[in-house]
């Protein structure tokens, strides 16, 4: 369980080529963020968030959001969740980032319905959300939907998250098999979304990390065109931290590019790698 003691110490913060680097007490922090519309898509519905620095009790905050909903409703649910995420966690009083988290959910959740119900024309919005913290070595993520995020570590990646989805569940039954999942004509077709309920159920992971592993957060826009093993391939690359995230986007896009496509890339590293 992570402790409700901050137990992390700033020593250094900069911005250098669109790149934010932070050294805390233990590890240093590099993060890039990108969302690109995709090949088919009118609007981008995917919203992402990254800060190296606090919010409120937290020490770091990184999320990604897929809306959905017609016209316009699905690129508002991502972006005001995420704000609202935001505000929320940057208010508490909490210290343990769980119970900060999963409050900010709750009211995002709370408040996206209230605005679905003011407006027809968001009727039926709603929004996946993988956010994640990173407190000491201890990695907290919290999802709801089927954006991911993923552990690189040693040229191997593993999914942390489990997605909420129709494929998912037949998957876990053994209808279908993982590469079968992937190309399903009801992958889209997820269980759980913030804003599609009365209340929302927030699944939590922990992740002990270490130097040198690299956190990938990515919308079904990257997972549905590209394959876990090609996502391993170029996050463990030799390329900086932004080029990787380009070919992530590249990639996708070459692939089809059916959906919008949103990736966060965090990279772990002691403080003697700046």
């Amino acid at each position: 369980m992570i402790s409700t003691e901050p137990a992390v110490s700033f020593a250094e913060n900069w911005l250098k080529n669109n790149t934010r680097y932070v050294i805390i007490m233990v590890c240093m922090l590099k993060t890039y963020s990108l969302t690109d519309i995709g090949r088919k898509r009118k609007l981008n519905q995917d919203y992402v968030y990254t800060s190296l620095e606090r919010v409120g009790n937290l020490s770091n905050l990184f999320i990604v959001a897929d809306g959905m909903g017609g016209h316009r409703a699905g690129d508002y649910a991502s972006r005001y969740t995420v704000e609202t995420v935001v505000e929320e966690a940057g208010s508490s009083f909490e210290r343990n980032p769980e119970i900060i988290l999963t409050d900010a959910i709750d009211a995002a959740n709370r408040k996206l319905r209230m605005r679905a119900a003011e407006d027809e024309q968001l009727f039926g919005m709603g929004t996946t959300f993988v956010g994640s913290t990173i407190l000491g070595k201890k990695l907290k993520v919290a999802n709801v939907g089927d954006s991911r995020a993923y552990l690189i570590r040693a040229r191997q990646i593993t999914q942390i998250t489990r997605d909420h989805s129709l494929v998912e569940e037949m998957v876990r039954m053994g209808g279908i098999d993982r590469e079968t999942a992937r190309l399903h004509v009801d992958k889209n077709i997820i269980t759980r979304a913030v804003g599609a309920t009365e209340t929302v159920d927030v699944d939590f992971f922990d992740v002990d990390l270490l130097p040198g592993d690299q956190i990938l957060m990515c919308s079904d826009g990257l997972t549905n065109m590209v394959t876990d093993e090609d996502i391993c391939s170029i996050v463990s690359s030799e390329d900086d931290i932004g080029r990787k995230a380009r070919r992530l986007i590249d990639t996708a896009n070459a692939n089809g590019g059916r959906d919008n496509i949103a990736v966060v890339l965090v990279e772990v590293s002691s403080p003697e790698g700046k």
